[in-house]
């Protein structure tokens, strides 16, 4: 019985009336529900199902709402009467509708009667009125060329035309659930993040302050209310947190906090490699054999009948291959019970911190174990005398790097930017670059001030992935990788940082888990990009 005089309910009653397939939705407070373990069988309604899953054995019916598209797709929800109408429509095909509810597990509702299904009927449509029905299909699909156009090919009734034009005018299903409040989530969000050491926007600053001490199970009722999910006045912590895991606000929070903080964390270390190297696009995870151009591209003068010089060009190849890294975070059921969020966020952090530490050992110790890519055959090598870091060991890999020719003997002109140095030698490396005076103190003691030649121009990369042996440890001068690469680093479509996503955890965990995980691959380039200096 439809009783009021909204434009909702009118829409309603009279797509109804029209022969529109409303389906069912339902809120309903669980009363008693039986959990059925993994493996295990029960009996509902006459079907036989498999845990694991919950079966609400006594509930309190809410409301029942007329919906597009039910989560429950064999649902009827028709129309009796209006109270103006006295005449009631037919609903002897009208099932039960099956109760919808929210759970970790699938839930499964007890119900007294079975669904039954209405036997389809097909309506005849003469010859004689196939002009009448085009002319009324062309009426009631105003507006919509495709649907007149299919209905007229697949021989469409009125009724079905009309019916698809409703749904086309519908942008998305009646909204049953009260408003999500995407503010306060967003400010949620942002004030977990914030616990976790990520400031957040100023717009939401103020906001997220006062949310930030919040408590896990004060926050999840308040997700549970946003989404509609009814949990007892008198429910345990672990019951309300519990329940609160069925919902997408509490997930959504959970989620975009803990992107924030993993994508902090993976920021917080100095990722070299990226400047270092240069940067590249793979499409997948095969092995990608990369073309390495190399050749005579010197202008050369036009002789007097005006024919260009051809550059003369060689094909090097070398190859990369992407690899996943990643690791698992969420909140364990120990967390859940102390209402603990500390744990939770401090996870992220160091998931994306490991992001980054992976991308750096993988990398430098390519660079470590380059074989005979630095060697005296490639001219990037020196060794013995003069290649201990300091100013003349400096003086020394530079002219080494300036002198690599092409193909033709031409120089190249590589243009030296980075010293990459263990930790050992991060002092020396940091005073060269920065001081614009040396003091060299000679045999007798006297110091002799003179200009930095170095100064400011090859910055210092302190890898700690690089073996130090004091004043001796070897270290490498770097040309721009945007001039002549030695090194690459291959990223999966691009993706310049780790990504995190929601997954469905083991039904035993009692929780939520998203998994962390970053896809890149290293590769050796160009030898006269780099020279290796082996420290004595």
């Amino acid at each position: 019985m439809v009783s009021r005089g909204t434009e909702a309910a009118r829409e309603v009653v009279v797509s109804a009336r029209n022969g529109f397939p409303w389906q069912a939705s339902i809120g309903a407070t669980v009363d008693e529900y039986e959990f059925v373990k993994e493996s295990q069988s029960v009996t509902v309604n006459g079907r036989q199902l498999v845990g694991p899953l919950y079966v609400v054995r006594k509930a309190t019916l809410g409301e029942i709402s007329f919906v597009d598209l039910g989560a429950d797709g064999a649902t009827q929800a028709i129309v009796a009467s209006q109270t103006q109408e006295k005449e009631p429509m037919d609903n002897s095909n009208n099932p039960a509708p099956d109760v919808q509810a929210k759970s970790n597990a699938p839930m499964v509702a007890e119900q007294t009667a079975e669904p039954q299904t209405p036997e389809p009927t097909q309506p005849a449509v003469s010859a004689h009125a196939e002009a009448d029905r085009i002319t009324a299909i062309q009426r009631v699909c105003a507006g919509f060329p495709e649907i007149e156009a299919k209905a007229i090919e697949e021989g469409w009734d009125v009724r079905r035309a009309s019916l698809e034009v409703v749904r086309a005018r519908r942008p998305s299903a009646p909204k049953v659930i009260g408003d999500s409040q995407p503010e306060w989530t967003s400010a949620m969000a942002a004030a977990l993040a914030y616990r976790g050491g990520v400031e957040p926007p100023e717009p939401i600053r103020a906001e997220a302050s006062k949310l930030r001490s919040m408590p896990l199970s004060v926050m999840a009722r308040r997700c549970c209310e946003l989404d509609g999910v009814h949990v007892s006045a008198s429910a345990s912590p672990y019951e309300l947190i519990q329940a609160a895991f069925s919902t997408r606000s509490l997930a959504n929070i959970l989620k975009d906090s803990a992107r924030k903080i993993l994508l902090d964390g993976y920021a917080s270390i100095d990722r070299a490699s990226l400047r270092v190297a240069r940067v590249i696009e793979a499409v997948d995870f095969k092995p990608h054999t990369l073309a390495r151009l190399t050749g005579q591209y010197r202008m050369e003068k036009v002789a007097p009948d005006g024919e260009l010089p051809h550059a003369t060009v060689t094909d090097q190849g070398y190859t990369v291959k992407v690899d996943t890294y990643g690791r698992l975070v969420g909140l364990t059921r120990q967390d859940v019970i102390n209402d603990d969020l500390g744990a939770f966020l401090d996870v992220p952090r160091q998931i994306g911190r490991g992001a980054a530490l992976a991308l750096e050992q993988t990398f430098w110790s390519m660079v470590e174990s380059a074989g005979t890519f630095f060697s005296t055959n490639n001219k990037n090598l020196v060794t013995g005398t003069g290649s201990a870091f300091g100013v003349k060991g400096l003086d020394g890999a530079i002219a080494k790097l300036r002198k690599q020719t092409d193909q033709d003997g031409n120089p190249i002109k590589a243009r030296p930017r980075f010293v990459a140095v263990p930790p050992d030698l991060e002092a020396t490396a940091t005073q060269i670059y920065t001081s614009n005076v040396l003091l060299i103190a000679g045999g007798t003691d006297k110091i002799i001030g003179a200009n930095n030649p170095h100064a400011n121009k090859y910055e210092p990369i302190v890898s700690e992935y690089l073996t130090g042996n004091g004043d001796t440890s070897a270290w490498y001068l770097i040309a721009d990788p945007m001039d002549i690469a030695a090194f690459c680093v291959a990223l999966l479509r691009g993706q310049t940082e780790p990504t995190i996503e929601e997954t469905s955890p083991d039904p035993k965990y009692l929780g939520t888990l998203w998994r962390g995980y970053f896809d890149f691959g290293v590769a050796l380039v160009d030898p006269r990009g780099a020279v290796k200096n082996a420290g004595s």
